[in-house]
């Protein structure tokens, strides 16, 4: 161990055992770790240019991830800017002082790798000029723009190579949720993004969700109205649809009843069978001894007819406040289908798919009162039926 890593380690060591963290400069602290980082570059493209990493048997980037125990894509990051940052003066120079943060001294080495012969070292100081001023996500579509300029042909090159690295998986897990994971290309995720934000807005008083959780029952929306609009490619003649199975005293939420399931055996409670049973595709099918002894005609809980009217009536959701339209909204039965309530308008009520959960799986109540809608919030609702004998009703 040379003697100036050694002093490093003891001054880091003393930093450790007497800094108030309190009263810390974070900014200093990190252009410290930030400079530390270019020299860990120089160390392991020393490394490289030795050939240590053949004793090995592994690839330069695997030897540097291994050494130093970081991932194999931080190691080639790491050797990329090892490899450039000494033909960059003004950078190292820059990232020494902590002027710019490791970042972005690593978007200008990458950036020097990608042009090649095409970089103009006289471009350099302007770009640090820009690393200076801009944040780090900013100096990135910086140097992106930088790129296409001096290299459009590489740069398309880089777009097509960008679009290999997509990928997309959902995943069943034990407890029946679901986790969701990917990389998406850059035009599909912002589209992805737009198309989610705008149905992921705040929704009023009583949405209570956060970012995360709105952002996730957008997607939900987003696939309840593209199923329900029957345009998506059907498979072997049959439009995509979730099949659901339970048993009448299921359906009818009664004690005892064993949980409906989805496809693949997944459970779901009542009140998500009391919602999506509102509207639906229904078959009924008849065992004896656990033998299918008839199976009756698929029909829909609102037909036709009664939608079309429904829909010419309400002209969307009824919720107070909501502009959800006609085609992302469906039939609320507000004394619930699965306990007996009739299937006509006087009994129906268009909510959209928001709306609707709140209804079934959150208890609120929607009244209709003549031609209005209000509803009452499940607070309000145990308030009225837990009243003592001594309370009595406001005037």
């Amino acid at each position: 161990m040379s003697d100036g890593l050694q002093s490093l380690e003891d001054a880091a060591r003393e930093f450790r055992r007497e800094a108030d963290f309190d009263v810390v400069d974070p900014k200093r602290l990190a252009a410290v770790i930030d400079g530390l980082q270019g020299d860990l570059c120089r160390v392991l493209n020393r490394g490289r240019e030795r050939g240590d990493y053949q004793l090995t048997r592994l690839s330069p980037a695997s030897w540097a991830a291994r050494t130093c125990g970081m991932s194999r894509h931080s190691a080639a990051d790491r050797l990329c800017v090892g490899k450039h940052l000494d033909s960059l003066p003004e950078t190292s120079a820059a990232l020494a002082k902590g002027e710019i943060g490791y970042q972005a001294a690593s978007a200008l080495c990458h950036l020097r790798e990608q042009l090649g012969e095409k970089w103009q070292p006289d471009n350099e100081a302007q770009m640090v000029g820009y690393a200076r001023q801009f944040s780090v996500e900013h100096f990135h579509a910086c140097c992106r723009h930088a790129r296409h300029v001096a290299d459009p042909d590489g740069f398309d090159k880089d777009c097509a190579e960008d679009f290999e690295r997509r990928w997309l998986k959902v995943d069943a897990m034990l407890d029946g949720m679901h986790s969701v994971d990917g990389v998406l290309d850059p035009v599909t995720g912002a589209a992805f993004r737009t198309a989610l934000d705008s149905l992921a807005q705040w929704r009023g008083p009583e949405d209570t969700r956060n970012h995360g959780q709105r952002m996730a029952d957008a997607l939900a929306e987003l696939l309840d109205h593209y199923m329900n609009e029957g345009r998506l490619p059907r498979r072997k003649g049959v439009r995509p649809h979730v099949t659901l199975t339970t048993t009448l005293q299921g359906l009818k939420d009664e004690l005892g009843a064993p949980a409906a399931e989805l496809e693949l055996g997944m459970q779901i409670s009542g009140k998500t069978v009391e919602r999506l049973a509102c509207d639906c595709t229904m078959s009924r099918v008849l065992l004896a001894d656990s033998v299918v002894v008839d199976v009756g005609r698929a029909t829909r809980t609102v037909s036709p007819a009664t939608r079309r009217a429904l829909q010419q009536r309400d002209k969307g959701c009824r919720w107070p406040g909501c502009d959800r339209p006609v085609g992302w909204s469906t039939p609320h039965h507000i004394e619930f289908w699965s306990r007996g309530g009739s299937t006509d308008l006087d009994n129906l009520v268009l909510l959209c798919h928001y709306h609707h959960r709140l209804v079934h799986e959150q208890e609120w109540q929607v009244v209709r009162v003549g031609h209005e809608v209000h509803v009452i919030p499940p607070e309000q609702l145990r308030t009225i039926f837990t009243r003592g004998p001594d309370v009595r009703w406001a005037a």
